[in-house]
């Protein structure tokens, strides 16, 4: 997973990711690609969790959460969509699915700024 923020200065964030569950209750594990663990994400109605290391960080939302771990709003209902090949429709987000077949996804924010570009290269486990 890549991201990258055209603000000023430009943002990127990358990991290896592996998402579970659903948009309601899920979890996603950030780790670099030695293995190490960067972040946990667990969400459920009424809870989101960031748990780095000892610290664990409480947030209203999972959308809220998303953008503390990664610095972007990233919408995670439709995420789930997109990697299921349905063009969820968020505004001011484009999915690209055309090479999820190849286990790509790409999704560009043209609004609000600043764009964001978001890249995920995946595998069904």
């Amino acid at each position: 997973m890549s991201l990258r923020i055209d603000s000023e200065p430009v943002q990127t964030f990358s990991a290896l990711f592996e998402l579970r569950g659903s948009p309601d209750t899920g979890e996603l594990t950030l780790t670099t690609p030695i293995g190490n663990t960067l972040a946990q994400l667990h969400w459920s109605p009424g809870e989101a969790l960031l748990k780095n290391g000892s610290d664990t960080r409480r947030y209203e939302s999972v959308d809220a959460l998303i953008e503390a771990a990664t610095g972007a709003a990233i919408p995670v209902g439709a995420l789930f969509g997109w990697l299921a090949g349905r063009n969820e429709n968020v505004p001011g987000w484009r999915p690209e699915l055309s090479q999820l077949a190849n286990g790509r996804l790409q999704a560009t924010r043209e609004s609000p700024s600043p764009r964001a570009d978001l890249r995920i290269v995946f595998e069904r486990s």
